[in-house]
């Protein structure tokens, strides 16, 4: 977490674990005290506080919805109990239309879509400059698409969903389940090791990394297919070694988009990089309350 001036600089950041089974009330204790040690190495006090929560989160009530990465944390009210203990407005999106915000703000692309790979696959979508919500102000959870319908059960419901075949545990599953000794891959299989070797030219890490892009090519083109954005940025850790999986997932695409303009899309690494979380958690705030951000 940061404090973030107006001008959208970070002005002080603070991080601890999650500790996520240690319940809600022991993180919004961190949570605070975080925060105010932010609030006095900035030298100021908050106008406010913006939260990116991995989803389902209600944005409107501030309420955790059923959350796989946080179990137990479910119809707790974050933002409530959050501006309670601070005093000032608390507001809060799921992380991956935080990040959307975030790199809408740099980037001013009229039809903006925010991927985000890592621990699971997330997409944020800003269409002229507001962030897209579904039903009842809902997040579109993108990354639970059906990719391969015969493909692996995910804890969503859906079997071959995009998350379960290509987020980064997906990655590293597959690695596992699918390497011979002959392939002299170290374990643990992490996604990172697995770029690593990649780059070296190792034949069973680039295996790997060819089925991760393939499928990643197959989300994006789906979304593209969609909603013809201007511009899909890429973020989330796995998509650090994005040079790895852009060339097939350019491919990819270009097999799969036969009805629309893929060429208008760009496809690129987030400009922002690993600030991305951080800023758009402040964006929140902006995007909520922009009365009271002022520059």
């Amino acid at each position: 977490m940061a404090a973030v001036r107006m001008n959208g600089t970070i002005a002080a950041r603070r991080a601890c674990p999650t500790a996520a089974e240690r319940g809600p009330e022991t993180a919004l204790h961190s949570i605070v005290s975080m925060l105010r040690e932010c609030a006095l190495e900035a030298g100021g006090s908050f106008a406010g506080t913006g939260i990116g929560c991995t989803g389902p989160v209600d944005p409107e009530t501030g309420i955790i919805g059923n959350v796989d990465l946080l179990p137990g944390w479910s119809g707790f009210a974050l933002t409530s109990r959050l501006a309670g203990e601070l005093n000032v407005p608390v507001a809060m999106e799921n992380d991956a239309d935080a990040a959307a915000l975030s790199e809408a703000s740099v980037d001013h692309s009229q039809r903006l879509i925010y991927l985000t790979v890592g621990t699971g696959i997330g997409a944020g979508l800003v269409f002229d400059g507001q962030l897209y919500r579904g039903a009842g102000g809902s997040h579109p959870e993108l990354g639970h698409m059906t990719i391969d319908a015969s493909g692996p059960l995910c804890y969503c419901g859906a079997t071959g969903c995009w998350e379960v075949l290509a987020s980064g545990p997906a990655m590293e599953e597959w690695a596992r389940a699918s390497a011979c000794p002959e392939d002299r891959l170290e374990v643990p299989f992490s996604a990172r090791k697995i770029c690593e070797l990649a780059t070296t030219g190792h034949p069973f890490a680039a295996k790997v990394v060819h089925r991760e892009a393939r499928y990643l090519g197959i989300g994006i083109a789906n979304l593209i297919t969609a909603f013809c954005p201007n511009r899909i940025a890429l973020g989330g850790g796995v998509m650090e070694s994005s040079n790895l999986f852009l060339p097939e997932i350019m491919r990819t695409v270009s097999r799969s988009c036969g009805l629309v303009p893929f060429e208008r899309t760009v496809i690129a690494k987030s400009g922002l990089g690993s600030e991305t979380a951080l800023l758009g958690a402040a964006r929140v705030f902006q995007h909520r309350f922009p009365e009271l951000w002022k520059a």
